[in-house]
Parts: C-alpha cells; sequence; structure tokens
C-alpha cells in the first residue's frame, strides 16, 4: 500500500514571529511551527505550518483574535488544506528527499536510459525484495524501468557483512543480479570484517532509509505522474505494481 510521505523539509521561508497574530503565536508555543501565510476565505488570514511531522492549516478571523485550526472544504466537499498541505509540504520534500536518493550509494539495474526509476531499499536475506526483484523483471527487461538499489543489513547479524560482500565485489550490479537469480543461493565472499568503504554506504543507506520512515524492506520510492515521491513497503499487489511501474509492459 503506497503511502503519503509525512517527512517535511524545514522551508527557509518561514514567517517571522514578529508578523503573526496574537492566536497564531500561541500556537506556536504548542509546538506549530509557522511556514507561511496565504489569503483565506471570508476575510481570513490563512496559515501553513507543521506539528509532529505533519502539516497543518490555520484560519484567523479578520478581526485577528481568533484561530482556527483544522481542514478546510468547499461547497464541493473538496478538501482545499490538503491540497495546500500536498503541494507546499510534503511534495517539496519529498523531492528533496528524491535527491538524497539520487547521491546515495546505490546499484544500478537496468538501462540508465529507461524513462522510469525506481529507489529500493533491499536486505540479501529479504525474500519480499527477492520476490520483487523478480516481479520487476519484465520491465526492467524491456528497458522501461532502472532500478537502483540501496542495500542494507537488518534482517540477519550476517546481511551487513553479505551486503558489504556484493557491494565490493569487482562488478556489484552483477553480482547482486546473480545473487537474486540464484535465490540467494551463490556463494559470496564474504568479509571477516567489513571494509571502511562498504561500512560507510551501508551507513548512509541505513540513515536514509530511517529518515524516510521505512521500517522493513524492500521499501520502494518512485515519483508519481504529479512529480510527488510515493512510497511502498513490502511486496506491491499486481495493481500497484504496474502503478509503480508506469503502466503495462511495451512490446517492441
Amino acid at each position: 500500500m503506497t503511502k503519503r510521505l509525512l517527512w517535511l523539509a524545514l522551508t527557509p521561508f518561514l514567517v517571522h514571529a514578529d508578523e503573526l497574530p496574537a492566536p497564531v503565536k500561541a500556537l506556536e508555543k504548542q509546538g506549530i511551527t509557522i511556514v507561511k501565510s496565504f489569503p483565506g476565505p471570508a476575510g481570513m488570514t490563512g496559515y501553513l505550518g507543521k506539528y509532529q511531522e505533519m502539516g497543518v492549516t490555520i484560519y484567523v478571523t479578520p478581526d485577528g483574535k481568533q484561530a482556527i485550526s483544522g481542514y478546510l472544504y468547499d461547497e464541493q466537499g473538496t478538501n482545499l488544506s490538503e491540497k495546500l498541505i500536498a503541494q507546499e509540504i510534503y511534495a517539496p520534500a519529498g523531492r528533496e528527499l528524491w535527491k538524497k536518493m539520487e547521491k546515495a550509494p546505490w546499484i544500478q539495474d537496468g538501462k540508465a536510459t529507461a524513462p522510469r526509476t525506481l529507489y529500493v531499499f533491499a536486505d540479501p536475506f529479504c525474500p519480499y525484495c527477492h520476490k520483487f526483484w523478480e516481479q520487476s523483471r519484465p520491465w526492467v527487461d524491456a528497458g522501461q524501468v532502472q532500478i537502483r538499489t540501496l542495500m542494507v543489513g537488518v534482517i540477519k547479524p550476517e546481511s551487513r557483512a553479505t551486503a558489504a560482500a556484493i557491494l565490493s565485489a569487482k562488478d556489484p550490479a552483477k553480482t547482486w543480479h546473480d545473487f537474486e537469480q540464484s535465490g540467494g543461493k551463490m556463494t559470496l565472499d564474504i568479509p571477516a570484517a567489513i571494509p571502511p568503504e562498504q561500512a560507510k554506504a551501508l551507513n548512509i543507506n541505513q540513515k536514509l532509509m530511517d529518515e524516510l520512515g521505512a521500517n522493513a524492506t524492500p521499501a520502494i520510492y518512485y515519483m508519481s505522474e504529479t512529480n510527488e515521491l510515493q512510497q511502498v513497503v513490502g511486496l506491491p499487489d499486481a495493481e500497484k505494481l504496474a502503478v509503480m511501474m508506469g503502466g503495462e509492459i511495451k512490446k517492441n
């Protein structure tokens, strides 16, 4: 199941506290960080904020003496606050996290020219990671999808050393492919002590996985058609898989 991402990147354009009406200042003291103001309905002024990793909207009455915190709906029942929060907070934060994944130490699977890219946090001993690898083959082999695997070691005590063996191989991409193709049965040269370079890579990936809020593998990320970061943790069903991969497999 895809989850809307709740990670929030602090924007440099926060509203200065001196500019806030008294009710909003009072809400700030309760832990809400005010990001920006915007025109509200019926003469009210709206404020976009963050509280405990969630976006919030606040509407201040024209006299500036009362504040209402919550969602705003129009006559059709459309949640206008949710749209604003998604556009102004979740979407930019997701794009920043995407950039972090781009810079992380990943293993390429598929053509670099593929029109669609997915990032996957995977443990060498994760059976669902292996199943997802098998599911993705038609799209990868057709050149439609490139999967960038970020190795982590979270399932077994030997996971980190096994992941390090894959990362330190002469050709990590081929080694990972062959390892998955063998169902995890391929013999690897497991190091007695993880080399510093591979240890650093695993630490970077683990920290990023934690920052993304994922607590299991595979943790899969892709950008939607509206350029919003999407998360799928665990094995996707057939319908979700097709969405993630960008649609049907195209025949040459």
